[in-house]
Order: structure tokens, then sequence, then C-alpha cells
């Protein structure tokens, strides 16, 4: 079957946050939701719910939980029970239940920077005291490449240092971590009694032949410190629907998170619920699919930079649809951001918002038509070549 992301859907006018929050003469690469329209078995599934008429208090998907546990063994070779699956209605939601449920007040909450805006939020909106490393990172001709830091792990984390936050693949220098590196990441959560919680939302989204693997697949043992957060609102193109679950294989733990959710954190809404089990159950054709095209786009925006722009540098990344883009060298001062929306009328997420390591960067959404990636691209190149304040 052919799948037609080329297509362009007007989404002005939808109530859409990334389309509707900047004027009309400003193309949005920013938000990380694609212009794409989700796979046709949601759709149908949607539909057939919604043609039903009733909308009461729903239980949870046990079907959904089932297709959780064969999808997790199938790729990963992981085995979980459906017990271990708790729904959420959102990842940020999860980031901040986990920072709540982790520790006391006060106590350290670890991460590596550039990162994730929620993942410096979401410590502190519960009390916690957040401790960061940069990632490192060396040029290959013009591309970045990001690796752990160790080191700076070690030096960042203090005695009432109680969680690590992982964000793999890494949203915004799009890395997918190597079985070494989560290793690595394993040893120092272990060494430091540290529960590990992994943000692997962009875990379907691999480009070329990339791999994902789960932090807790590793070992039991590891499983055992782990709170694995996943979503398929990425992947399908369903954020709005709100679904979103964690697996928690330890028991003690898992009735930490349930605790900190109890009275606060709303069910996954019977949409989503439906909207999920289509995905896991009939879009793996659709999602190849998608795979193969955005790898393109990304080989298109690499190309087209590496051609326009030889002063800036930018990641290759090998998951997610998000192109991390360094423009220190031609912007100079303020917010690059700001500039490519004044200058080129182009909307991307300023790098500030990603943390220590993120000035003077922006990040770049080419989850959309080829011809709206040229387009912004092109709105980017004519810009920063003539670059003035």
């Amino acid at each position: 079957m052919s799948y037609d992301f080329d297509r362009v859907i007007e989404r002005r006018g939808t109530d859409s946050a990334k389309w509707g929050y900047f004027p009309e003469d400003v193309l949005p690469m920013w938000v990380a939701d694609m212009d794409f329209a989700s796979p046709q078995p949601i759709i149908d599934a949607l539909a057939r719910r919604v043609e039903h008429g009733v909308f009461g208090y729903g239980l949870e998907s046990q079907p959904l939980k089932r297709a959780l546990v064969e999808r997790m063994m199938r790729l990963y070779g992981w085995e979980i029970r459906p017990e271990e699956i708790l729904f959420l209605p959102g990842l940020v939601s999860g980031l901040n239940v986990v920072s709540r449920a982790i520790g006391d007040r006060g106590d350290g909450v670890l991460i590596n920077t550039p990162v994730y805006g929620p993942f410096l939020t979401a410590p502190i909106n519960q009390h916690r005291t957040l401790q960061s490393a940069p990632l490192r990172v060396r040029s290959i001709g013009r591309r970045l490449h990001y690796e752990l830091n160790m080191e700076g792990l070690a030096e960042a984390i203090q005695p009432q240092t109680r969680l690590f936050l992982l964000c793999n693949p890494h949203n915004p220098v799009g890395r997918a971590y190597t079985r070494e590196e989560l290793s690595e990441i394993a040893a120092f959560c272990e060494a430091h009694d540290l529960v590990i919680c992994s943000d692997e939302i962009h875990c379907d989204l691999l480009l070329d032949d990339t791999r994902h693997i789960p932090i807790a697949s590793l070992a039991p043992e590891i499983a055992q410190r782990t709170i694995t957060l996943m979503a398929p609102s990425k992947t399908f193109n369903i954020p709005g629907l709100g679904a979103s679950f964690a697996i928690i294989q330890n028991p003690t733990l898992r009735k930490q998170v349930e605790g900190a959710m109890a009275g606060i954190t709303p069910h996954v809404n019977i949409l989503g619920m439906v909207a999920a089990e289509a995905a896991y159950t009939q879009c793996d054709p659709w999602l190849e699919a998608l795979r193969s095209y955005l790898t393109a786009n990304r080989n298109f925006a690499v190309a087209f930079l590496e051609q326009h722009l030889p002063n800036v540098r930018f990641t290759c990344p090998e998951a997610t649809y998000l192109l991390w883009v360094d423009l220190r060298e031609v912007v100079d001062g303020g917010k690059p951001a700001d500039f490519l929306l004044r200058k080129a009328k182009l909307a991307v997420n300023d790098g500030a918002w990603f943390g220590e390591g993120g000035e003077g960067f922006v990040r770049l959404n080419f989850g959309c038509p080829r011809r709206t990636l040229e387009e912004g691209l092109q709105r980017m190149a004519a810009a920063l070549n003539g670059a003035s304040d």
C-alpha cells in the first residue's frame, strides 16, 4: 500500500497549536507534531467509536495492554506483564508524576542538557532540586554528534540525588543511544542507587537502520529501577488525544507512581484508548513508510544546509523528526528563533528553552511534506545569508 505523505493538509482554522499560534504569514516548524494525517485504521476506529454516540466513563483497554506486551517482546525481546502498564494522559504528566513520586522535597533530579524543556521544569514543579550536566558534543565536518558526558554526571550528582531523567531517543539532538552507552548509564545509576525515568516517546521514529533499545530491557536488575515512558502520540500524530503509558516492573515503584497520580492525574479518555489500540495493532505498514519518508526528509534538510548555509552546523539525527541547528556564527546576540521569526517568517523552537548548551541553537521540525520543508529551509537560508539584526 502507498501512503501520500506529500499531501499538504490545511491546518489553519482547526484549533491547531502549531498552526494557530503565529500569524498566517508565518510558516510553523516548531512544536513537535507532524503535518501528516494519522493512519487510516486510527481514523476508522475513532469514527466507529464516535458513531456509537455514548461517551461515558471508560475502562482501561485490556486488548491495548495485551498489544503492548506483545509489541515489547517482538521489537525488543523485553518481557513485560499487563499489570506493569500504567496509562497516563501525556508524557509531560508522566515526568511530573515521577518527579513527585521519587524522593522527597529538596531531593535531586539529574538530567543531561540540552533536553526537552519539561525535563527542566518537572523537578522544580514538584519541589525537587534540578542537577544538570551538559552532553558532550563534537563536530564531524559541519555535523554535530552528541555523546554522554559521564564525567559531567559524576560531578553534578549529590548525596541527595534520587532520580535520573533519561531522554532516548533524544529530543532535541536526535541521538538513539547504543547498548554500550545505555549500559554506562545503567551502571552509573546502579552505583548511585538512582531510579531511572526513561522518556522513550520517540522510540518508533527511527531513521535509516537505527534500532531502539529500552534501557529497562538491558537486564532484570535495571528494569527494577526503571520507569519507562512511551506513547503513540508522536509516532502516529495523535498528541491531541492525550494517551501515553508507563511501564514499571518494580511493584514498589509502581505503587509510588500510582500514589503520586491519585486524585490528580486524569484517566486517558476513551478516544485516546481507541486510537492507541488501533495504532499498535494495525498501523505498522504505515509506520514503516513514515520512517522512510522522514529519513528522506532528514537527508534533504542536511544536504540543503550543507549546500546553502556554509556557516551553520547541525545534527544528522538518528531518530525523531527534529533537526538541531547551531546558528551562533550567523546570528549575533539575542535569540535566533526570534531572528528567524522576524526576518524569515519562520517559527522554530529557540535552543535556550532546552537548557544549558542550547543557547544560539534552534530546533526545526521536519515532520511535514517535502515542499513545506523546502520552503522553510529556503526562508531560513534567505534570512541567514543576509543576516543582520
